[in-house]
């Protein structure tokens, strides 16, 4: 009976120590899709082309028809545009700072028969204070971001102002690297290519994420950050 009691036990373990097994690999596998700031969402369907006519015989057929002379570039919703992205930034900052401070004081008792403590005559103290202070920091960074993506028109405003975002994913051995872009573009800045650069973007939000266990591994743990936040040093 006892034999049979630790036999079920046993394969009770094993089952659930594999289906733990496969939980943290099935974890694992999933890789979760990083946060984003850019506006949403990241892209538009453009609003439904009207019903066809019927074909009548005739060369031009009004439900297929396009201006001669309509611009080709973007400016209705779901259009796509491809941003040229040309980031450069460089900022430098220093500062330095210095004080000082001295003080002195000085006494003393002289001889006197009429004082009740003339046995202190000739006493003298003297007493001095000296602060300084000084400090120095400096601050530098250098952002160079290049490459293209290409996103859609999300709104059109009232001005002719496009908002547009979009997203471009790329799955590299076992992560994936996400580029997205968002902002507002002025169609005057569009190029005969249907292309624009990002310095020309107002409110532009860029952003290069990665999900996978090799960006995982630049991720301080929860637990080491735990004793970071409450440690005195």
């Amino acid at each position: 009976m006892n034999a049979i009691v630790r036999a079920v036990s046993i394969m009770t373990a094993t089952f659930f120590t594999l289906a733990l097994l496969g939980l943290v690999a099935g974890c694992a596998s999933a890789l979760p899709t990083p946060p984003t700031v850019v506006h949403q969402p990241m892209t538009a369907r453009p609003a439904d082309a009207p019903r066809a006519l019927a074909a009548n015989g005739a060369i031009y057929r009004p439900g297929a028809a396009r201006g001669l002379f309509e611009d080709r570039r973007a400016n209705r919703i779901g259009d796509v545009i491809t941003v040229n992205l040309v980031e450069r930034t460089s900022a430098q900052k220093s500062a330095n700072a210095s004080t000082g401070r001295g003080s002195s004081l000085k006494g003393g008792l002289t001889a006197s028969s009429k004082l009740p403590l003339s046995g202190l005559a000739g006493l003298s103290a003297e007493a001095g204070v000296d602060s300084e202070f000084s400090g120095k920091g400096a601050a530098a960074a250098n952002n160079v971001f290049s490459g293209t993506i290409t996103v859609t028109v999300i709104d059109a405003l009232a001005n002719g102002n496009l908002l547009v975002s979009g997203e471009k994913m790329l799955a590299i051995n076992q992560g994936n690297e996400f580029i997205r872009f968002s902002g507002i573009v002025n169609a005057v800045n569009i190029s005969a290519a249907n292309t624009v650069q990002s310095t020309q973007v107002a409110d532009a939000r860029i952003e290069y994420r990665g999900s996978g266990f090799i960006d995982e591994s630049n991720v301080m743990g929860w637990l080491h950050r735990f004793f970071t936040a409450i440690s005195p040093f």
